[in-house]
């Protein structure tokens, strides 16, 4: 069998990183994500040392820009032969000024365009080479701090708060992680979201002022299984706490809501 290949987003630092430590031991080859061309060369020959037969490369974009969201996808999809699993890892935590609203390149709130809308408009570019390449994986890290959106306020714009905007973003990833699972039923391409551990030691928990209470390992584990376990390879549409198949916030099974947002998606994304 050809080695599987991997595209990890926010890959440069944290759990993506460890992720891409993980998988290049297994023999992946890896296509690591990252905004700063710095760090993200960095990580790439910090994997090649690790796992010197690894192969490696490597894809910049800012996710809160969906123009580069979409050059990105379309990039891949014209260079790489094929793509066995997605891990949409990266992500924009609470922030260190959480009163602070910020903003998208087209104008979203940050989080819910770094955290929904980014990773699903890649996931939907990326689908034919997923497709082609089946049976692929989704894997979307999600988190047990989930809200109920407001869609009269989705992006914030009243009572903004940095871990208020990630956690309703963190449950709109999960919302379309079902839906996308259930349209692509049948098509070898599973959909999965886990929350991977609590409170990781991360540059986003310290940011935002938070005491990380377990090691990145912790979150590693769980996400590789969702990658890796042969057991999982027809599982889709499902929400893990680590490695519990468990249910999510009420919100995450609601038709309507689910509907709602995805109009709103598919409007925002282009």
């Amino acid at each position: 069998m050809n080695p599987r290949t991997t595209l990890i987003t926010g890959a440069t630092q944290g759990l993506g990183r460890g992720i891409a430590l993980d998988l290049a031991a297994r023999g992946d080859t890896l296509l690591l994500h990252g905004r700063d061309r710095g760090r993200l060369e960095s990580v790439a020959a910090e994997v090649r040392a690790v796992a010197p037969d690894a192969t490696v490369r490597t894809y910049l974009a800012d996710l809160a820009d969906l123009d580069q969201v979409h050059a990105m996808a379309a990039q891949i999809c014209a260079a790489e032969p094929r793509l066995d699993a997605l891990v949409n890892n990266a992500v924009a935590g609470g922030g260190a000024q959480p009163l602070r609203r910020e903003l998208s390149r087209q104008g979203h709130e940050l989080r819910f365009a770094v955290n929904h809308l980014a990773p699903y408009a890649l996931t939907r570019g990326l689908l034919p080479l997923l497709t082609a390449s089946a049976p692929a994986r989704v894997v979307n890290v999600a988190s047990i701090g989930q809200e109920a959106l407001d869609f009269d306020n989705v992006m914030l714009e009243r009572d903004y708060e940095g871990l208020r905007a990630y956690c309703r973003s963190k449950l709109a990833m999960i919302m379309a992680t079902f839906e996308l699972a259930a349209e692509l039923d049948g098509s070898g391409v599973t959909v999965n979201t886990l929350h991977p551990a609590h409170l990781m030691d991360t540059d986003g928990v310290r940011e935002y002022g938070l005491t990380p209470v377990t090691s990145i390992d912790e979150g590693v584990r769980p996400t590789v299984r969702l990658i890796t376990d042969p057991d999982l390879k027809s599982v889709s549409g499902r929400y893990f706490d680590q490695f519990v198949d468990t249910r999510a916030h009420d919100q995450a099974y609601d038709a309507d809501a689910r509907e709602q947002l995805m109009k709103l998606t598919h409007a925002l994304i282009g």
